[in-house]
């Protein structure tokens, strides 16, 4: 095969970190160092680490909100420092966050707000929108078996049924990579094993750009995620293929207790040893 014809049908590089390094004090602390990172066209990531381990630094970045202290970081195909426009680059980023959902004003019902994200927006006034955006907001909702929140208030929903919202909102205007940021945070365990199942079906659509959950928790790892990358105090302890990257050994090392990691069903677990 030609070189030419290798490029052709290699993917995309939507996320790409070469020695990156995050410092916030004159480079004497580092929230991230030496990070090394290519997530490419249609890969479901997950990165896990336990707190002060770099995930909420790696957001920002990958987000397009903060910028590296050293090293190079290209996003959907634009390299940082080549006069790009990161509040338009930001449109292409779809983020799934209890952050996120502190921003939206209570008396917007679940229908509207999936709807916003066809401008990138928080309130449904802000653009003019019609009745087949409306239809195909309804229907993501119906999809995914919340077809009764269409009507219902921001407010009144449960947190587990708001990320159910926002789950529909991210596929309302398909995105170029989508992160979700600890989505199961604060929800109760049927909640939780709801939403998994929901990112599990996202996942293995073909349709769906790249993803990248961020979590504490290895039983939040939904089934058809791809890859992994763990972080320990800023730096990768693994990254790769998701069988390889989570490793007794790795995850171990990671939370710094020692467990045993079981794979079964598709789903991980550990418990201590």
């Amino acid at each position: 095969m030609s070189n030419d014809t290798a490029d052709a049908v290699a993917p995309v590089e939507v996320v790409s970190f070469a020695g990156v390094g995050v410092s916030f004090d004159g480079k004497e602390t580092w929230a991230l160092r030496d990070l090394d990172l290519v997530i490419r066209a249609g890969e479901r990531w997950v990165v896990l680490g336990a707190n002060g381990s770099g995930k909420t630094t790696l957001v920002r970045l990958i987000t397009g909100y903060l910028h590296p202290t050293v090293g190079e970081l290209a996003l959907l195909g634009a390299r940082l420092g080549h006069g790009v426009d990161w509040r338009v680059l930001r449109t292409r980023i779809s983020v799934v966050s209890a952050a996120f959902a502190k921003m939206v004003r209570p008396q917007v019902i679940g229908r509207d707000l999936v709807m916003t994200a066809k401008y990138a927006a928080l309130e449904p006034w802000w653009h003019t929108y019609d009745a087949v955006d409306a239809a195909k907001a309804q229907s993501l909702l119906d999809d995914a078996g919340f077809g009764y929140l269409g009507d219902r208030e921001f407010s009144t929903m449960s947190e587990g049924e708001r990320q159910q919202v926002q789950l529909a909102r991210m596929l309302m205007a398909p995105p170029e990579l989508v992160v979700l940021d600890e989505p199961a945070a604060g929800l109760d365990l049927g909640a939780r094993e709801r939403l998994i199942a929901r990112l599990a079906a996202i996942a293995a659509d073909p349709e769906v750009p790249a993803a990248v959950l961020v979590t504490h928790h290895l039983e939040e790892i939904p089934p058809a995620f791809t890859h992994a990358l763990l972080l320990k105090g800023g730096t990768a302890v693994s990254c790769g293929p998701i069988g390889d990257a989570i490793s007794t050994d790795a995850v171990s090392e990671a939370f710094d207790v020692p467990v045993t990691v079981d794979l079964q069903g598709g789903r991980f677990t550990a418990r201590f040893r």
